[in-house]
């Protein structure tokens, strides 16, 4: 390599048109054979590969694609698979990956023969909107070669004369992404050396076959490591480096989604060929980076296009640090890349025929990050800057766009005092004002707030949005809808009724269509988790609530009933989470934007005669950076974000909140501060355990609390007995006068049938409970 080279981390993998996402669930639904979907899957290989290929990318990895996710394909090629899923050794095959993914229901393992088996449970990745499948390991845990897909996709491509760069999550990442089971040990001082050897096996036989290169991906090297973890990082790498020196293979250690800060030293020390670093996420601390490398012969592979986001590059800055990088370690020593796979980025503009001319010269998906990758490396072959031009004048004209600078907007958060982010009293006098005007009994009920949504539902949307169905009939059939939800929570006894939200699609599409400031996408899906695919709505102005957005179902809903219905609201934080947000402005002023349209929805939803509003904030935590030195500055805007958004109202007027289940102990002064009158949150599948963080007597949770009495996630009906006892578990740990009684979450996507079963012992548990404790 005598010159600048290009490379990929990743790229999509679920085809154009998601075609992998309907040939993986009819192959599930038996609609397909097993060699169908496989060749879905190699069609959709070959199209990525052939891609990169035609746009001069230099090294194109392989072994980025998977069926369900690349650390489930992890554990399948080092038969890292629990005991439950009855696998006996040899080939880890594909019934055995879905399986460990999707779990075996009981409608499978009735026709099998077998019992019904849980799944890998499923985490973040790190903090973007993917989920990986969590490896569960105990200190017997074995590791041995057990899947050939890695070796089969570099072959694959081979045979179209590509020779790829195979990716494979590293060791450490690997593990201590994983979870213990049975009891505490420590993962890395018990499984490394029974790991380590299998890394090597693959190594060997990737050189074998002709690989030159393969990417080891380390993010957890962004994280805060003690030193044992720093020491491992040093001697691990030492083995598996000198195992694929003598076998002619070179290693690039990849991190992304921050910088490594003082972990910087350490990766610049590790005996690897390659080192990757995200410039984009974390801070590009350019002198540092030349200093680290400088004395060394390591390659610096710079991760300066977005991966993560939707925006074009800011060629001019990404090419300032690449030239600078260039002219301090020379060419033959860097690389040029994105910042991290491209997996979360949709595919590519093409298609994308309905969104405003302006904000589409300002995009770049997938497909159009491979010509910026090669733009920035051009950059420094040749003197044409014509690309640079362009971009620069693309840019001024966007950022120059009205509904970038409404003054309105501004002018209204400049003006922005302390007194709009408090209610107006503490929550004792909150809760006297709340109980005289909603006379709610002890342990009152309610749902998340969607009910079922039926396919007939479903399909009302689909034809509104075809123009099949007009917009009278389609209010028409919501209300009936409403009506019956309506009828069915009186007739079981539920005390807070919802209007069943049978008019939504998405908890934070539905808002943001209704918002100035987002753009919605036709095809631009990306992969959350197996063949759940999202299409996030885009935040590309300032956001300004023109309308109510909710009150016409509700003001419905309440005229069919004496007991309260509840506003339902999805909250700023999960609305910008849950988005491609826009980068010329800070996350928290975009936040603040969302809060004020949020806070005249809440006003309105009052006025309106709604004396309970809930305001759901199930990404909150999820907004947490990765390095802990940055959480205190985003729990500090994220909590005002939210009490932005309801603090305007009266005393009497009831605020809730719902969060998904999460680690909630190193944020509870955080949810404290969020002030909600009533908390609810996933809690069933702890067993109520989750509970406990709120009753630390250190920080002691003061407001009331709605502990989820059944997992949503379930077509499972607990009985009555079963609610009951957690009810009563519950109130071992906070005050009985703090409950709540809930579901764990929304019904949206459970059916009537077990939905009916559930709620009506939900009630009846409530019911006991109240008797119990007068």
């Amino acid at each position: 390599m005598s010159s600048l080279f290009s490379h990929v981390l990743g790229f999509p993998r679920i085809g154009n048109n998601r075609e992998l996402k309907i040939a993986t669930e009819k192959y599930w639904q038996g609609k397909i054979s097993q060699d169908e979907l496989l060749k879905v899957g190699k069609q959709i290989r070959e199209s990525n590969w052939n891609l990169q290929k035609s746009k001069g990318i230099d090294l194109i990895p392989s072994n980025d694609f998977s069926f369900y996710d690349q650390i489930l394909d992890a554990c399948a090629l080092f038969g890292a698979v629990p005991e439950r899923f009855g696998w006996k050794g040899g080939e880890v095959d594909l019934h055995t990956y879905f399986a460990m993914g999707r779990g075996i229901q009981e409608k499978e393992a009735d026709s099998l023969g077998n019992e019904k088996v849980f799944a890998l449970e499923m985490l973040k990745w790190f903090d973007t909107n993917y989920h990986y499948m969590v490896p569960e390991f105990t200190k017997e845990t074995s590791f041995s070669l057990s899947n050939s897909k890695i070796f089969d996709q570099f072959l694959e491509a081979k045979s179209l004369g590509i020779v790829t760069k195979p990716v494979l999550v590293g060791p450490l990442t690997f593990l201590l992404l994983g979870k213990t089971k049975q009891e505490q040990f420590d993962k890395l001082e018990e499984l490394l050396p029974k790991l380590i050897p299998v890394y090597i096996q693959v190594i060997e036989k990737l050189s074998e076959l002709g690989a030159q290169w393969i990417q080891l991906d380390e993010p957890y090297l962004i994280m805060d490591l003690t030193p044992k973890q720093k020491e491992l990082y040093a001697t691990t790498y030492d083995t598996i480096s000198r195992s694929a020196r003598e076998k002619g293979l070179k290693v690039l250690l990849a991190t992304y989604f921050d910088d490594l800060g003082e972990n910087l030293q350490l990766a610049s020390l590790l005996p690897v060929e390659a080192v990757h670093l995200d410039l984009v996420r974390g801070k590009a601390d350019v002198p540092s980076i030349i200093e680290s490398f400088k004395t060394n012969d390591k390659i610096v592979s710079l991760g300066l296009v977005n991966g993560r986001n939707i925006w074009k590059i800011q060629f001019e800055k990404a090419s300032s640090i690449l030239k600078t990088i260039v002219d301090a370690l020379g060419p033959t020593r860097v690389w040029v890349a994105p910042s991290c796979s491209l997996v979360h980025s949709p595919i590519t503009l093409q298609g994308e025929n309905k969104l405003d001319a302006e904000l589409k010269s300002v995009l770049s998906f997938a497909t159009e990050k491979l010509d910026e990758v090669i733009a920035l490396k051009n950059s420094i072959l040749s003197s044409e800057d014509k690309f640079a031009q362009d971009n620069a004048a693309i840019w001024k004209n966007f950022l120059a766009h009205p509904a970038l600078n409404r003054k309105e907007v501004h002018d209204r958060i400049s003006k922005l005092s302390e007194v709009d982010f408090h209610r107006r009293s503490k929550f004792d006098t909150r809760r006297k004002a709340q109980i005289q005007s909603l006379n709610l009994p002890a342990f009152p009920t309610t749902t998340i707030g969607s009910l079922p949504q039926t396919t007939e539902v479903r399909n009302a949307r689909l034809k509104l949005k075809k123009g099949e169905l007009t917009e009278e009939l389609y209010d028409q059939f919501i209300q009936e809808k409403t009506k019956e939800g309506i009828r069915f929570q009186e007739e079981i006894g539920i005390d807070v009724l919802v209007t069943g939200e049978f008019e939504r699609n998405d908890m934070v599409e539905y808002f943001g269509s209704k918002l100035e400031g987002f753009a919605f996408t036709e095809k631009a899906w990306v992969q959350s988790f197996g063949s759940r695919y999202v299409k996030p709505p885009i935040i590309w102005g300032d956001v300004v609530r023109t309308e109510a957005m909710t009150t016409k179902e509700n003001i419905y809903a309440q005229s069919l009933t004496s007991k309260p219905v509840k506003g339902m609201l999805t909250g700023p934080v999960t609305i910008l989470q849950w988005s491609f947000v826009r980068e010329d402005q800070t996350r928290e002023l975009t936040s603040t934007q969302i809060a004020l349209a949020i806070r005249d929805e809440v006003k309105d939803l009052v006025n309106t005669g709604s004396k309970i509003v809930q305001v759901d904030e199930p990404a909150y935590r999820e907004g947490l950076p990765v390095k802990k030195s940055r959480w205190e500055d985003y729990l500090r805007w994220a909590s005002k974000s939210f009490r932005l958004s309801t603090s305007g109202e009266a005393d009497e007027i009831q605020i809730h909140t719902h969060m998904c289940y999460a680690e909630f102990s190193d944020i509870i002064d955080s949810i404290i501060a969020l002030d909600a009158d009533v908390i609810s949150f996933e809690s069933s599948r702890s067993q109520m355990k989750l509970l406990g963080v709120f009753a630390n007597p250190i920080h002691s949770y003061p407001n009331e609390i709605g502990p989820g009495v059944f997992d949503i996630h379930s077509p499972k009906v607990p009985s009555q007995g079963e609610m009951e006892s957690l009810l009563r578990e519950a109130c071992k740990v906070i005050k009985a006068d703090q409950v709540w009684v809930n579901p764990d979450c929304g019904l949206k996507t459970r059916s009537w049938v077990e939905v009916k079963q559930q709620l009506t012992n939900m009630v009846e548990a409530a019911k006991v409970l109240r008797n119990q404790n007068k």
